[in-house]
């Protein structure tokens, strides 16, 4: 109701692109995950693309990042004639390993990509230490990971970026595509700024090349609600992942593992399975979703294949191979995650 009623009035007001949710959503979401600057633009992809524009990426860079993750990752590095490095990840975390990351650095190396996979924070600690030594800037891919922190520091708020998406499906998500760059750099959030806005600082003035990137009014007014039960929408996340985890013991998943690392924030609760078509078929016939998240690691995808043809990742693949995703959203009840989980342990 309350969502309802505020669409409707910014529908009256008629203020629809970089309006004035837009600019209170970027005031809040800021407070909220303790940086200076957030600015908001079209997409998560987007703002993987406009974060490392505005770094200074480029031709001949190279940007290290993880291959299990979703494609647009190492998109927004490919945009910008850069290239991705693909070192492999934690076969609990899911996340990238930083010792790996070191190992992968070259005179070429301008960044590092980490991605916060499925709500689970990565080892900021270790890959900021590398990065400060190295003089390489830390990039965070956020898309997965609102409202997770590290020793109560927000995710988006330790390297020189951090990227957010609002796809609906996200734990702050919005009624179609949305993003957000966070920074404490001043240069980095006035470039972000003119990046989106076709490269204008003053409107019919333009200076750089730009795009079209612009978080719109009607998206700004649903996550400005939505962000006011962001923690209340983390905790019922916490709680169902916690009871699949208790009451999955014994059956043919293998939980997946809170490393310690900061709070999971559970964007999907992604196990592991040698059983994966069983399993995902019995819960098919029982009316309950599953999916696979992700199947194919980037650097098999068609479109880097011929390029990383002897790139060898094993643990990526091998949990490419074996891993699924149950339902979980804050207000799945208690009976819900046991009705999944005996569909789950009626395969032997």
């Amino acid at each position: 109701e309350e969502i309802d009623a505020a669409v409707l009035e910014a529908l009256e007001n008629t203020q629809f692109i970089l309006g004035p949710n837009v600019a209170a959503f970027e005031k809040e979401t800021a407070e909220y995950l303790g940086v200076k600057h957030a600015i908001g633009c079209a997409s998560g992809t987007d703002a993987l693309h406009l974060a490392l524009a505005a770094a200074g990426i480029g031709p001949g860079d190279e940007v290290i990042t993880t291959p299990f993750t979703f494609i647009a990752t190492a998109e927004a590095i490919r945009y910008l004639g850069a290239t991705p490095v693909f070192v492999d990840i934690d076969p609990k975390s899911f996340n990238i390993v930083p010792s790996m990351i070191e190992n992968a650095i070259t005179p070429r190396t301008k960044a590092v990509l980490p991605v916060h996979l499925f709500g689970q924070p990565a080892d900021l600690k270790a890959i900021g230490e590398i990065c400060q030594g190295k003089g390489l800037l830390l990039i965070e891919d956020c898309a997965q990971s609102f409202g997770a922190d590290i020793d109560g520091k927000m995710t988006g708020s330790w390297g020189t970026a951090g990227c957010f998406s609002f796809f609906p499906s996200k734990n702050l998500g919005c009624y179609g595509d949305g993003g957000l760059v966070t920074t404490n750099d001043d240069a980095i959030a006035e470039q972000v700024k003119v990046l989106r806005n076709h490269g204008s600082k003053v409107r019919y003035h333009h200076h750089v090349i730009g795009y079209n990137s612009r978080l719109d009014e009607l998206q700004a007014v649903i996550l400005r609600i939505k962000l006011k039960r962001i923690e209340e929408f983390s905790a019922g996340r916490r709680r169902v992942a916690h009871l699949y985890s208790e009451l999955l013991a014994g059956s043919a998943l293998t939980p997946p593992a809170e490393d310690g690392i900061g709070r999971h924030v559970y964007h999907q609760y992604t196990a592991l399975t040698d059983k994966r078509d069983a399993v995902m078929e019995a819960l098919s016939k029982a009316q309950i979703a599953s999916a696979v998240y992700y199947p194919i690691p980037l650097h098999k995808q068609e479109v880097f294949a011929a390029e990383f043809v002897d790139l060898k990742l094993p643990v990526s693949e091998e949990i490419a191979g074996r891993c699924m995703s149950l339902p979980v959203f804050p207000e799945m009840t208690a009976d819900q995650v046991r009705q999944v989980v005996e569909v789950v342990k009626s395969v032997r």
